[in-house]
């Protein structure tokens, strides 16, 4: 199992990023798919996760109509549309292979990519 982060960067509030996230080495289309972040200083934080087909996606609260979750099948890729930055969302972003409640279930997750917000 292979998943590579990219699309991070610096961005003022209220800008944008595209985060990708390439998977290798398992059926892709067989699984849900999440994006997780860790902020400096805290824990793991669930961000969104989509459905194997992409037609359900989830999100927490604090991203909601901010963020938007897509997937690809055909190109094996998972992706974060982040619009209306703001400070907080600095953090490392991971895509993640599944969905759960559980943090230690997370077993598959990139090296992660920078998002930091700021003026």
């Amino acid at each position: 199992v292979h998943l590579v982060e990219s699309g991070g960067g610096l961005v003022q509030p209220g800008g944008s990023l595209r985060l990708s996230c390439a998977a290798s080495g398992f059926s892709f289309d067989f699984y849900y798919m999440t994006w997780l972040r860790q902020a400096p200083g805290k824990g793991l934080e669930w961000v969104s996760s989509i459905f194997r087909d992409g037609t359900d996606t989830y999100y927490t609260d604090s991203v909601k109509g901010r963020f938007t979750i897509s997937r690809d099948n055909a190109k094996n890729t998972v992706y974060l549309q982040m619009n209306s930055l703001k400070s907080e969302d600095t953090a490392l972003y991971y895509c993640a292979r599944g969905y759960y409640t559980d943090y230690d279930e997370y077993k598959y997750r990139g090296q992660g990519t920078q998002v930091t917000v700021s003026s």
